[in-house]
């Protein structure tokens, strides 16, 4: 029988407060438009989609995306108004900065030497965002929210201190550990 593997994803996120107020999206997609999938995990922005790896060999996963982060400064982020990727998906929109496109890469660039490929992300352009509307959004209800959420301004902004590793328990995506960026770069 062979090892047990979990399911993760490395994800920037956002401070408590900004989580806050996006929660309070997601529970107006859940409570008016009845999509729920986005409150099974915390606000994010994805760096590394879900990935496969072997629950006995997480003490190396962690060592590795620590000296990563270690490697890493902080970074600003900024959070502007709302899109989508019709006909499901809605969310805030992350603006693409250089130090954002650097990290994402570098990060991917890393999973990578450990055997961790996104077959799929490699293939396609980084889109930073922040889901608050996911899959389980109907055709219909998509169109209902984004007729009122393409309208509606949003700008916040918080600094990014550390990579976040995710772990699906079965149910929902929860925080196995977070990993600081360097201060002193």
């Amino acid at each position: 029988m062979g090892a047990a593997n979990g399911r993760f994803f490395i994800a920037l996120l956002p401070s408590q407060a900004i989580q806050g107020d996006a929660n309070a999206i997601k529970q107006v997609f859940a409570d008016r438009y009845n999509s729920h999938a986005a409150l099974k995990s915390p606000p994010h922005i994805t760096l590394q989609p879900p990935f496969a790896w072997a629950l006995e060999a997480m003490p190396a996963l962690h060592q590795n995306l620590g000296e990563f982060a270690a490697r890493s400064a902080p970074l600003p982020i900024t959070l502007s108004d709302f899109g989508a990727f019709p006909p499901h998906v809605i969310y805030i929109n992350v603006l693409k900065t250089p130090a954002l496109l650097a990290l994402q890469t570098a990060l991917m660039a890393h999973m990578e030497q450990m055997g961790i490929v996104d077959a799929v992300s490699k293939m396609r352009s980084f889109s930073p965002h922040m889901t608050v509307g996911f899959r389980d959004l109907t055709e219909e209800n998509f169109k209902l929210a984004w007729s009122e959420f393409q309208q509606v301004p949003l700008q916040l902004e918080f600094t990014a201190a550390h990579l976040t590793l995710l772990r699906h328990d079965g149910q929902r995506w929860t925080i196995d550990r977070e990993f600081p960026f360097s201060s002193s770069l």
